[in-house]
């Protein structure tokens, strides 16, 4: 039981990283120093509860993020370069959740690898949707909602880990829900010729 928990905690908190990994890394890294819900203290993973690390991952991922704004289009480059490290460090805290209890950390870099690009694509697929029907002035503000829904669900799964499967499960409706209007409203048109 103790197992599908800590997974549980891995992937919620590496969906949350791949909407947004700035704040969901630094709340998760705050509190596994304090040993609040994780803790990567004697495990290999240890240092992403270090203070050096965490002003790394930040820094990085707040210039990534900063280089894309005020454009219409991101540039292709950067955001591979944004979903690489969203991957990345949701494979590390899931792999790390499972290593702070000495379980084997494959399902932990499989499973946060695959919720933080769950998490990615669905975050980036809602916000484009949402931003396009928003005057510029009001679509700048979505960031800040993103940032909380990705703190939101990071804390959540840290806390209470079963929260992570509504985590997932709404980034993966909204997933959907998003792709099924599309196919809908091309239908749609085709009717019309």
């Amino acid at each position: 039981m103790d197992f599908l928990l800590d997974l549980l905690q891995g992937i919620g908190i590496a969906a949350a990283i791949g909407v947004r990994p700035m704040l969901p890394l630094l709340l998760t890294g705050t509190l596994a120093s304090a040993d609040v819900g994780v803790d990567f203290d004697g495990t290999d993973f240890a240092f992403l509860e270090s203070w050096p690390f965490l002003l790394a991952a930040v820094v990085a991922t707040a210039a990534l993020v900063y280089a894309g704004r005020g454009r219409t289009t991101e540039p292709v480059p950067l955001v591979w370069t944004l979903a690489i490290t969203c991957v990345l460090l949701g494979a590390l805290v899931a792999a790390g959740s499972l290593a702070d209890h000495g379980y084997t950390i494959v399902p932990g870099v499989v499973c946060g690898a695959a919720a933080a690009t769950l998490g990615f694509v669905a975050a980036r697929d809602l916000f484009a949707r949402v931003r396009r029907r928003l005057d510029p002035e009001t679509a700048g503000a979505l960031p800040v909602y993103a940032e909380g829904i990705a703190l939101a669900g990071a804390g959540l799964s840290i806390l209470f880990p079963p929260l992570a499967l509504l985590v997932v499960g709404a980034l993966g409706w909204l997933l959907l829900g998003g792709r099924r209007r599309e196919g809908e409203k091309y239908a749609g048109l085709r009717i019309l010729r």
